[in-house]
């Protein structure tokens, strides 16, 4: 049996990246000392800031960051797969990424991923996300292999976009990924509906750490991290919205048998769409 033993890492960031990496750390070093091998945090790990301006005058790019350093860093210490959610990285003058990344047992950058699709949504409480107006999309899928299986790396919005998990799962990943900093009014009607879909039709895992609870730049996001079975069960949850971590051993043959059982990647087809009208006659 293929074993991984995973852990999500629960988050409320701030508008002090320090601070944000420092306690990112302590749980990362809390999960691997409950013997994590593969620990993953959520996305905008490095800090949370709806001021704009506020928020390049915090950042820095890649080969400068501080969090890429310290969690390189951090990864080879404890010797695990570290799986930074997404941090903000500046790209250029005006211009950022909401950049993932993945961290191997020895300090080296396995993966980076930048999140293809923008939140860009005007929600029924009156809350307006234009994240386009801050972060330039990303244009590739990545999937990465770990020693156990094949990882394929997403960002929160990409979530309600399957056709680029099932790419994934094509392309082997048995784990899929979501790290998110959901709001809490769209987590309270979808979080967990949408981590169990992505799971049951690709036969995969679903691996998902959060941001939760009132931010200090006013948002609130909805927590509840988790990791989804490739049969739908939720196998580990932070049933809550405050910081923490969640642990739980993922048997990879199970992503095989899911796939034998239901083989809905082995029976797509392609198909194309052909528009029908409805024809009327009038009465005479």
């Amino acid at each position: 049996m293929s074993e991984l033993v995973a852990a999500v890492i629960q988050m409320r960031s701030g508008r002090d990246p320090g601070a944000n990496i420092a306690a990112a750390a302590a749980l990362i070093r809390e999960a691997a000392s409950a013997g994590a091998t593969y620990v993953q945090t959520p996305e905008m790990t490095n800090l949370l800031e709806k001021s704009r301006s506020d928020l390049f005058a915090k950042i820095a790019p890649e080969g400068e960051d501080a969090g890429v350093a310290a969690f390189s860093e951090l990864a080879k210490e404890l010797g695990i797969f570290l799986h930074v959610g997404s941090m903000a990285i500046r790209t250029g003058e005006a211009k950022a990424a909401n950049r993932g990344f993945l961290f191997a047992p020895d300090g080296s950058l396995t993966a980076r991923y930048d999140k293809i699709h923008m939140f860009d949504v005007d929600l029924p409480n009156g809350e307006s996300w234009r994240e386009s107006a801050t972060y330039g999309p990303g244009e590739a899928a990545v999937v990465v292999g770990l020693p156990q299986a094949r990882l394929g790396m997403g960002i929160c919005y990409d979530i309600r976009f399957p056709a680029l998990f099932r790419a994934q799962a094509g392309a082997g990943a048995e784990i899929l990924t979501a790290p998110a900093a959901f709001t809490r009014q769209t987590g309270e009607a979808h979080w967990h509906v949408l981590q169990r879909a992505r799971a049951i039709e690709n036969g995969a895992f679903v691996i998902s750490a959060a941001q939760g609870g009132r931010h200090e730049d006013g948002r609130e996001t909805y927590g509840h991290s988790l990791i989804v079975a490739p049969w739908g069960e939720v196998l580990t949850e932070i049933d809550h919205a405050e910081p923490g971590f969640a642990l739980a051993r993922l048997d990879l043959s199970q992503a095989a048998e899911a796939r034998r059982r239901i083989p809905a990647i082995a029976n797509q087809r392609g198909f194309t769409v052909r528009q029908a009208g409805r024809e009327t006659e009038a009465a005479e």
